[in-house]
């Protein structure tokens, strides 16, 4: 009598006839099993089948198993099992899968970098054009806070973006962060309005050196020699790119380290007061509730500062073109707003390293341009400054394990 048992999730069915006298009759056999591989077994004279499979090699009762690339094997007087087979190339498909899922997201990430370049570029550029003819950096603020506000609204009602679950703890911490990206974004405005683009940014490629500094002061975090090494280029390249600036003043060179201090007194901030214990809020959510705070903290200043001055009456009794300013006051708004949230969705992505040196090669794309754009006059000496002090934030950057970031 024949015994045999395997365990599995399949069956196979095996059916035989009488042909000899030393043959049992079976009628129907039912062998479950978990092997992947194709199997195949024969019988002899005295019916002691072997079994032969792709699988392992083991002797279950008086059955015979052994590694064989054999599929099928029949007789005159046995009978024949087939099972299906997986590929062999299974892993192959998986790695190849794995490989395009790898490519698709350095693909994504590309895009955005690059949509994070062309957004500020043209937030610079057309933020520059207003500011010449419309020399009104607090208003022109505030409208630029008022359509980052209304589109997040938008994004909200339109189930873009999930509604936020904020408490007011969560709210009292982000008021500080509010606070000091408002400052960050009129300084910014100002030396904008006093100096040419490329200057600038320039001056704001000193980040880093205030990001030290802050750190020191209040989070007890000392820097490493690496760190303390690279501010030198920093210092130094700013200071003789500005030596050699054409449209340096000083009005715009301190509303520029202004906006360095604010930006990264934020970014510290956040580090200092943000809750821990409440349920963590994403980047997007984060940088969302951060405009929304500003717009509502900062119009009443700007209408108080320098009242209603965005009205048409206004523009047209100053003299100014209407579509000229409100349009490319709107692109701008728009273009400041997206290059902000694409630099947030970049941070959910790469590593603090990766998204510094992204936007130390950014401050790069935009003083070219802008150079080449407003045809800034440029020295051999300050593009020389320029560059060391590029070069400076570039090896801040990699030897900085958590770096802060400034967009």
């Amino acid at each position: 009598m024949l015994h045999g048992a395997f365990t599995g999730s399949g069956s196979v069915s095996l059916s035989g006839r009488r042909n000899h006298s030393s043959f049992y009759r079976y009628d129907h056999i039912s062998l479950p099993f978990h092997s992947e591989s194709s199997i195949a077994f024969y019988s002899t004279d005295r019916l002691s089948p072997s079994l032969c499979c792709s699988h392992s090699s083991w002797k279950p009762g008086g059955w015979t198993l052994t590694r064989s690339p054999v599929i099928k094997r029949e007789s005159s007087d046995g009978f024949e099992v087939k099972a299906t087979s997986v590929p062999d190339n299974a892993d192959e498909s998986d790695a190849a899968a794995v490989a395009k899922s790898k490519m698709a997201e350095t693909l994504v990430l590309g895009l955005l970098f690059g949509v994070w370049y062309l957004f500020n570029i043209y937030f610079n550029i057309y933020n520059k054009q207003v500011l010449e003819v419309f020399p009104n950096p607090v208003t022109l603020t505030a409208v630029q806070l008022a359509v980052g506000t209304t589109i997040i609204f938008l994004t909200w009602a339109l189930n873009l973006h999930k509604w936020p679950n904020i408490s007011r703890t969560q709210l009292v911490a982000i008021l500080p962060l509010a606070v000091m990206h408002t400052l960050g974004n009129f300084s910014t405005n100002m030396s904008l309005g006093k100096v040419s683009v490329s200057f600038t940014h320039t001056i704001k490629a000193m980040e880093p050196f205030f990001t030290v500094i802050l750190s020191t002061m209040f989070l007890g975090e000392i820097p490493t020699a690496w760190v303390m090494s690279s501010l030198v280029p920093i210092v130094g390249g700013v200071i003789l790119a500005s030596l050699t600036e054409v449209s340096f003043n000083w009005p715009g060179f301190w509303s520029a380290m202004a906006s360095n201090l604010a930006n990264q007194s934020r970014n510290v901030l956040s580090k200092k007061v943000m809750v821990q214990k409440e349920e963590p809020l994403d980047n997007i959510t984060l940088f969302s509730i951060i405009t929304v705070m500003s717009f509502f903290l900062f119009t009443p200043v700007a209408l108080l500062v320098e009242g209603v001055k965005f009205t048409p009456s206004y523009l047209q009794s100053a003299g100014l073109n209407l579509k000229h300013v409100y349009i490319r006051s709107l692109l701008a708004s728009i273009c400041f707003h997206a290059y902000q949230q694409v630099a947030y969705m970049i941070l959910q992505r790469v590593s603090p390293v990766t998204h510094s040196v992204g936007n130390c090669v950014k401050r790069v794309v935009v003083i070219v341009s802008s150079i080449f754009f407003f045809r800034t006059p440029v020295s051999f000496i300050n593009s020389i400054g320029t560059g060391i002090a590029l070069a400076g934030v570039f090896l801040y950057s990699q030897g900085c394990e958590e770096n802060q970031y400034a967009f």
